[in-house]
């Protein structure tokens, strides 16, 4: 790599492709605007529960197929995520989570700790309520294993205490980033 006067660079790194986790990167997808195009197929992608082929998308938006696959590819691989997700409940399974007040500076032990079983299956770290430091989402079968575990959680040092919360009905689904949004991008 060579540097010119102007503090450019030239020569092999110029081709060079960013890290994706980099700062950088994240601020250039930032500040990257979406086109009409991009916005009207993420509307229809994100509606709750939308399998759509490339060939739906062509026919409802009156885009050229080879636009929508193109397009598609690329939000695909920059701004969307696509994950299956058990239907516990017809398993026999419930999906709990709680919410851990933490002292003494240990949030990020006690992740760890949680992350080593099996049960518990994300831990976030959490601002907004004082007594919130993390949530953990925790898959359970009864409430015997939720007693067990909230007391489990609540012997850990610097747990200074343990709520919970859990989901019994849906009462309502909206798209995962409302249509207003997206034209905002």
């Amino acid at each position: 790599m060579t540097r010119t006067r102007k503090g450019t660079t030239t020569g092999s790194n110029r081709n060079r492709q960013k890290d994706p986790s980099s700062s950088e990167t994240a601020d250039h997808l930032r500040s990257t605007r979406l086109s009409d195009i991009d916005k009207k197929i993420l509307k229809i992608l994100l509606q709750p529960g939308a399998k759509i082929s490339s060939v739906d998308l062509e026919k409802e938006l009156g885009i050229p197929r080879s636009t929508i696959q193109r397009r598609r590819r690329h939000l695909e691989r920059s701004y969307l995520e696509h994950t299956y997700v058990l239907k516990l409940e017809h398993l026999g399974f419930r999906r709990v989570d709680l919410f851990i007040y933490t002292g003494g500076g240990a949030t990020g032990s006690i992740a760890k700790e949680l992350l080593n079983r099996d049960e518990v299956v994300y831990v976030g770290s959490s601002i907004g309520e004082h007594t919130i430091d993390l949530r953990a989402e925790v898959i359970i079968r009864d409430n015997s294993e939720l007693l067990n575990l909230l007391e489990l959680v609540k012997a850990m040092p610097s747990v200074r205490d343990v709520v919970w919360s859990e989901i019994v009905e849906v009462l309502g689904r909206k798209t995962s980033i409302p249509p207003s949004i997206i034209d905002r991008l």
